[in-house]
């Protein structure tokens, strides 16, 4: 692993995402427009978008070699959109280019007064297909990843990709806002999960977060670990442990991350991450986890410096890329991706305020070997 004054680069820093890619048209009001009323903008951008689109652009920027499979039209947004990419240093050489169609598009506005982002989300056309990438191009892009991303969008082309991952033992990051089609066929190949707050327990049916939790590593017992984002209130991750001690007591995890959280500390801006020591968590009626469990807390951002929380969460997501291929500790990983996320609503678009690993305080996230 090579190092500067930034985040050490990875031995093998190549990734590969499959999922979407779009172009934002993003505008900033003063408050949300009533029904059947005029507004005026006080500031307009149009700039790249979708959920691997931001993901891997943040990965790009914090060290990592992303390619990215996705398909979009032949279209002036589609060629703004490759061109963007490519910029960040993205290998775009994998999207599939449509002759007829429409590049996905959103139209996103950014309320001044609430802080707050309402997404209207058109599909491209035509959607893409298995048969849209030749075995030659995907085993291509799969050749000498580190770690392959997807954001379930287009599922049927999503479970052929990660089939082929799963044959070439390459490990697979799951980044899931909700329940979608095909989830079930992508979730049991996955080795790492990102989550929304309001999907473990729409997923589970358990009736907490932290027991939704249990359930899915009881469901899905390929996972190392799995994260929920709680937005300001930062997020939980339960991380699954092999070497397991016949000697560790059981300990209900509700109890257990009620006690954890009330050692955050509040006293800092800065975002912090505390963990338990291994042990076994149960859930009653649902089952139990032989791991480990980490609370981390959100940067503190001044309402004032808040601009837009478009794409928090694909900054997220994009970070913890980069922790995994660095091997970074799981709570240096969590202060660095709720940073890193932060650091990105302190701008419009969902890509404008993502940092590089060369700002110093993402500097400061380095290993000291």
């Amino acid at each position: 692993m090579s190092s500067d004054h930034g985040l050490p680069i990875p031995e093998n820093r190549i990734i590969v995402g499959f999922g979407g890619v779009g172009v934002d048209l993003l505008a900033t009001v003063a408050t949300f427009p009533k029904p059947d009323s005029k507004n005026r903008t006080t500031d307009f951008m149009v700039q790249g978008g979708g959920n691997t689109g931001n993901a891997l652009t943040c990965a790009a920027r914090l060290g990592l070699k992303p390619r990215i499979i996705s398909k979009i039209a032949n279209d002036p947004q589609g060629r703004a959109l490759v061109e963007e990419l490519e910029a960040e240093g993205i290998d775009t050489s994998f999207i599939v280019i449509s002759k007829e169609g429409t590049t996905p598009f959103s139209y996103i506005i950014i309320d001044n007064q609430t802080k707050t982002r309402t997404c209207i989300f058109t599909e491209g056309y035509p959607k893409m297909i298995p048969e849209d990438l030749p075995r030659s191009s995907l085993l291509s892009a799969l050749d000498g990843a580190k770690l392959a991303y997807f954001d379930v969008r287009m599922p049927e082309t999503a479970v052929f990709i990660a089939h082929e991952a799963f044959i070439r033992k390459i490990p697979i990051l799951v980044d899931v806002e909700r329940p979608r089609e095909g989830l079930y066929e992508l979730l049991p190949l996955t080795d790492y999960l990102i989550c929304s707050e309001k999907f473990p327990q729409a997923w589970t049916g358990a009736s907490t977060i932290p027991r939704a939790l249990v359930s899915i590593m009881v469901k899905l017992p390929r996972l190392k670990f799995v994260i929920v984002t709680l937005g300001k209130d930062g997020c939980i991750m339960l991380e699954q442990h092999t070497d397991e001690s016949p000697l560790l007591e059981e300990v209900d995890i509700d109890s257990t991350l009620e006690s954890l959280a009330k050692g955050k500390d509040h006293s800092t801006t800065m975002p912090t991450s505390i963990a338990l020591d291994v042990t076994r968590y149960t859930a009653e009626g649902i089952g139990s986890v032989y791991g480990r469990l980490y609370i981390g807390t959100a940067k503190k951002i001044p309402e004032s410096e808040i601009i837009d929380t478009t794409g928090a969460g694909d900054a997220f997501v994009g970070a913890i890329l980069y922790a995994i291929c660095a091997n970074l500790d799981p709570r240096i990983m969590l202060s660095l991706a709720s940073y890193v996320a932060a650091a990105n609503c302190k701008a419009l678009g969902a890509r404008k305020g993502l940092p590089y690993r060369t700002e110093p305080y993402v500097a400061s996230f380095a290993p000291r070997w």
